[in-house]
């Protein structure tokens, strides 16, 4: 199909989509196909599901490949989400005194929500170029925007200092956070797919989201610290400033760590022979890769309700809904993060073993289970709130073989732009509204809705698995 890529780096997307793809926008291959393997003649959709038994082990450039990976996307998304743990000191700071505090606080979380919003044309621009100039330069010039408006966010003036420019400006750098994570998310998940090898997407897409979520524990262990040992005149005064002005420092780190990385054997391959799509890449999913754009956004929705809710915010719903500590609330969340680190890497193993659709399947069922006897746990007075809380955040881990379904779905000259148009569009319809709709609906329409949204969309997750895997046997 693509002379030295090997299949199960190739599509599992519409089928009939290749044809249509190649018609659209490739030229024909250079030299003669090489034998298939099996894998390779099996129909798009269960391709998914397949495990590869022949996986060669991961060497040590390889190790490299993925450490180096996810340490820069952990740094450049504690950049991005650090923002969630301080949103009630942001929401006293940086609107009016007379302010209603829940207002103040959906006001934040709406500033939050841009970057979710400014997610699509970061991505759509960055995937562009990944696809036609080569992935690395992207992975690179995305953590650089990252680290920028991060630092800027930790020098602003506040509200009491210049009025209503302290919000505008805090909602502007949020934007180009946005734009900046937009191109890195999907970007890093097509790097390692594409430097891994055959049969061990799984594993690399799991650790990659994995260092993603570590990110995420950064930022919750150090919004924990601060709570601990500041008081609240001191967090107000200064304290604040410090995980922002920390982050732009890791974000260049971010940066001069992924100057040692190289660009994936897939685009190289597709340089070499001239494959790269002629026409625009977006066009070519758009037209070609419709059914494959739809499953992705669908898992992406689960994805984001259970990071977002989960992890995000129930160190703040936790105390305002059930009247759990905030100091313990905050330490239950570095417990979850760190569990759901180790949970994406478990699901992204059995993915390459049992197969994606499988996996997710099994696990987006399990997280419905976890999270109600969570949330049941709570309404009773959250006796046993820090290991209910550990144990939901490692079932949270079955969104590191998301990735894995959205990257085998989109054939590699396309692969970037439509990885990325699906997740980012996903993430910009859903992300954007849930923190401020679950904040507005754990106030008025109970505190058990978070527990209902977070399940609504993991059932979508698992129909979505079902229907697929009937498709599978039905081919």
């Amino acid at each position: 199909m693509w002379p030295g890529i090997p299949p199960d780096r190739v599509s599992i997307g519409d089928a009939g989509g290749i044809a249509k793809c190649r018609a659209l926008s490739y030229v024909a291959e250079p030299f003669p196909p090489r034998p298939r393997s099996p894998m390779s003649e099996v129909t798009p959709w269960s391709a998914i599901s397949a495990a590869d038994t022949d996986a060669r082990p991961l060497d040590r450039r390889d190790a490299r490949t993925l450490l180096l990976s996810a340490l820069g996307g952990a740094l450049e998304f504690y950049d991005f989400v650090v923002f969630v743990f301080l949103a009630l000191p942001l929401s006293e700071l940086f609107f009016p005194h007379d302010t209603a505090p829940w207002l103040a606080q959906v006001k934040v979380y709406g500033i939050f929500a841009a970057g979710y919003l400014a997610r699509p044309l970061g991505g759509i621009v960055m995937a562009h170029f990944g696809d036609r100039s080569g992935r690395k330069r992207m992975f690179a010039l995305s953590v650089f925007l990252m680290a920028l408006p991060t630092l800027a966010i930790g020098l602003l003036p506040t509200y009491a200092q210049v009025g209503m420019l302290a919000p505008l400006l805090l909602l502007l750098l949020r934007i180009v956070q946005g734009i900046a994570v937009g191109g890195e998310v999907p970007g890093a998940w097509v790097f390692v797919a594409e430097h891994a090898p055959p049969g061990r997407t799984g594993f690399a897409c799991g650790s990659l989201t994995a260092g993603l979520t570590a990110g995420i524990l950064i930022g919750s262990l150090l919004a924990a610290w601060i709570n601990a040992r500041l008081a609240p005149a001191q967090l107000l005064d200064w304290g604040w400033r410090v995980p922002f002005l920390l982050g732009g420092v890791f974000g260049f780190v971010a940066v001069w760590l992924r100057r040692w990385l190289s660009e994936t054997p897939v685009f190289a391959e597709m340089r070499e022979r001239e494959q790269l799509s002629r026409e625009l890449p977006l066009r070519v999913v758009l037209a070609a890769h419709r059914r494959g754009v739809a499953v992705s956004m669908l898992v992406t929705w689960m994805l984001t309700a259970a990071v977002v809710v989960l992890i995000l915010m129930l160190p703040t719903l936790a105390p305002n809904g059930f009247g759990i500590p905030s100091r313990l609330a905050f330490l239950g969340n570095a417990l979850a993060a760190c569990a759901l680190t180790a949970g994406c890497m478990a699901y992204g193993w059995l993915a390459d073993r049992l197969g994606a659709l499988q996996t997710l399947l099994a696990g987006s069922l399990l997280l419905v289970a976890g999270i109600w006897v969570l949330f049941a746990d709570l309404a009773a007075g959250g006796t046993h709130f820090l290991s209910l809380y550990a144990l939901a955040g490692l079932l949270v881990g079955v969104v590191g073989v998301v990735p894995v379904v959205m990257v085998q779905t989109f054939p590699p000259p396309v692969r970037f732009s439509g990885l990325s148009f699906s997740y980012n569009v996903a993430y910009a319809v859903f992300g954007a509204s849930t923190a401020a709709m679950i904040g507005w609906l754990a106030v008025h329409a109970g505190r058990m809705a978070p527990a209902h949204y977070v399940t609504i969309t993991a059932l979508v997750s698992a129909g979505v698995c079902a229907w697929l895997l009937s498709r599978r046997k039905g081919d």
